[in-house]
Parts: C-alpha cells; sequence; structure tokens
C-alpha cells in the first residue's frame, strides 16, 4: 500500500507541475510590454472586424473566377469563358475571362487580333474582340493607347494543349441604359452578357 501511495502522490505532483509549466508557457506568449507585439496579435473581436473589411474582401474576390456570365465553344475546341464584364469610373468597360485550349494543339491566337494592319503591332491578342451593343445598334472596337497598342492581353508564346490561360480586354461604355451587350473574338460564336457597375 505505501508504494502505491508513492507512486500516486508522484503522479499528482508531476501533473501539478505539467500544468503550472503550461500556465507559465502561455502567460510568457501571451504577454508583451511593447505596443507592436499587441498589434501584429489580434484579438479575436479584432480578427472578426478585419475578417469583414479587409479579409471579407479578400475572401469575396476568391470565387469572382469561379462565376461564368457567360461560355462559348468553338475554333476546333477552344473555350472562351467570360467571368466579368464592368463598368468602370473611367468611361470604360472592362471584360475578363480565361481561353482554353482543347484544340489537341499548340494554339496561338493570331486570328484574335484582328483585321486591321495597325494592330498587327499588337501579336497575338484580343485586339480583335468587340463589343455589339444590340439595342443601341452600335460596335464598340478594343481601347488603344497613344501608341496604337490595345489595352487587352497579350499572348506570348501562344496556349498549349489543355491549358488555360486569363484575358482582359477594355472598351468604351455604352449608354448607361444599356445592360447587355454581345461579345464578339475571332471565329468564336457571340457571348451574350450582363454589364455591371464598378464598386
Amino acid at each position: 500500500m505505501g508504494i502505491r501511495q508513492t507512486m500516486k502522490g508522484r503522479r499528482a505532483l508531476s501533473a501539478v507541475a505539467i500544468t503550472a509549466g503550461l500556465l507559465l508557457t502561455v502567460a510568457g506568449c501571451g504577454g508583451g510590454d511593447d505596443g507592436d507585439s499587441d498589434k501584429g496579435a489580434p484579438t479575436p473581436s479584432t480578427s472578426a472586424t478585419s475578417g469583414s473589411s479587409d479579409g471579407g474582401n479578400a475572401e469575396s474576390k476568391t470565387p469572382e473566377p469561379e462565376t461564368v456570365l457567360a461560355e462559348v465553344k468553338g475554333e476546333n475546341g477552344l473555350v472562351l469563358a467570360i467571368t466579368s464584364a464592368q463598368r468602370d469610373e473611367g468611361g470604360f468597360v472592362t471584360v475578363e475571362g480565361t481561353v482554353t485550349n482543347n484544340t489537341g494543339d499548340g494554339w496561338i491566337a493570331g486570328t484574335w487580333r484582328g483585321d486591321e494592319s495597325e494592330l498587327a503591332k499588337n501579336g497575338a491578342s484580343m485586339a480583335g474582340a468587340s463589343l455589339i451593343d444590340q439595342k443601341g445598334k452600335k460596335k464598340y472596337l478594343v481601347l488603344r493607347d497613344t501608341s496604337g497598342r490595345c489595352l487587352c492581353t497579350q499572348f506570348s508564346g501562344g496556349l498549349t494543349q489543355g491549358a488555360t490561360t486569363q484575358w482582359f480586354a477594355q472598351f468604351p461604355a455604352p449608354p448607361a441604359d444599356t445592360t447587355a451587350v454581345d461579345f464578339l473574338v475571332g471565329a468564336m460564336p457571340p457571348a451574350s452578357i450582363e454589364l455591371t457597375e464598378g464598386e
């Protein structure tokens, strides 16, 4: 019986010592005399607040690439998806999306740059894309800078079989009462999209 009581006593002392050590460790890590350490370690209420501001914005932006406004297939297996068509304050519309090469071979967007000779300097690009406003009966071409280069994606090196890449193109904004347009590029079928207002 004496041996059992001794063992029980040692176990109890060991448990107390371990608990005390853990409490001291937690207290040592949790404290901090300088103000910088407090700023670096947000309290639960602070992290909840930041989650609804900066962190919340980051989380809300994550699903956007998965949201597909329109998707068309053509040109021997190319898949064009549009994920955003947003009006911006500067009086233009930015259209963004992805293109996936399912042609069975490498793909170069040579025909997507348009027929105008000035656009040849853009190389393989989205320079030949356009927006069609069916309501206003107008066609909007990709915007260009003062050097004649398109405000759009330029594809360097082409796209290998099975690969997907992102693209963008900027256009003059249709009138405010135009809420839907058709997006055209190359020989792809038209993609009907709804325009959204910028934040």
